[in-house]
């Protein structure tokens, strides 16, 4: 079985890759072996909505079976915020380390114990004939006071899972891959990518 990575983001591509490896026989490319497929950019919807839409999109359009991921960063203390808007929260074309400090900046009054947040992980698998199935994963955790490691991407070096003493940025990524709101909603989808593979 082939699927396409919706994604042209090389680190969220690795790291789709790398819980694939426990599936045999699936084929995996991207969106980057289609560089005529255009992807819309920012698409209005919940992170649920908008990953439906990248799936469905592109499975038609590529006429291949497709996964796609829309992911936020939700702080309570700060009304959810950046929530759906992670990707774009400094600006339009805000790159990884803008939204950070935007985030810590916000957040340079707000005491330790009241930095809860939790990241969100939609994954949709499509087909070219349509939806076959959405899966949602949450992890929770805090919000650091300043940023922390050299891995990941994303809010990965401000972000501190529940129970674990570093940021996302400072743990192995096989550790990140078996703990991350990815890939408690991948753990969901895979019965049904076994069964699709077999």
């Amino acid at each position: 079985m082939e699927i396409v990575i919706g994604s042209h983001n090389l680190h969220k591509i690795r790291e789709i890759r790398a819980m694939f490896k426990r599936l045999k026989n699936v084929d995996l490319l991207s969106l980057l072996n289609f560089p005529d497929y255009l992807a819309d950019g920012n698409l209005e919807g919940s992170l649920k909505e908008i990953a439906i839409i990248k799936a469905e999109r592109a499975a038609k359009a590529l006429n291949r079976w497709v996964l796609a991921d829309d992911s936020g960063l939700f702080v309570p203390i700060l009304g959810g915020a950046p929530g759906g808007n992670s990707r774009y929260y400094a600006c339009d074309d805000a790159t990884d380390c803008e939204n950070r400090k935007k985030l810590l900046n916000e957040l340079k009054e707000v005491k330790e114990f009241q930095r809860s947040a939790y990241l969100e992980c939609n994954l949709a698998l499509a087909s070219p004939e349509g939806l076959k199935k959405c899966v949602t994963g949450n992890c929770e955790g805090f919000i650091s006071l300043e940023e922390r490691g050299r891995n990941g991407f994303g809010y990965d070096s401000i972000f501190i899972k529940n129970e674990y003493p570093k940021t996302f940025a400072e743990v192995e990524e096989t550790v990140k891959n078996c703990i991350s709101h990815r890939w408690k909603a991948f753990e969901k989808l895979l019965p049904t990518l076994e069964a699709l593979s077999t």
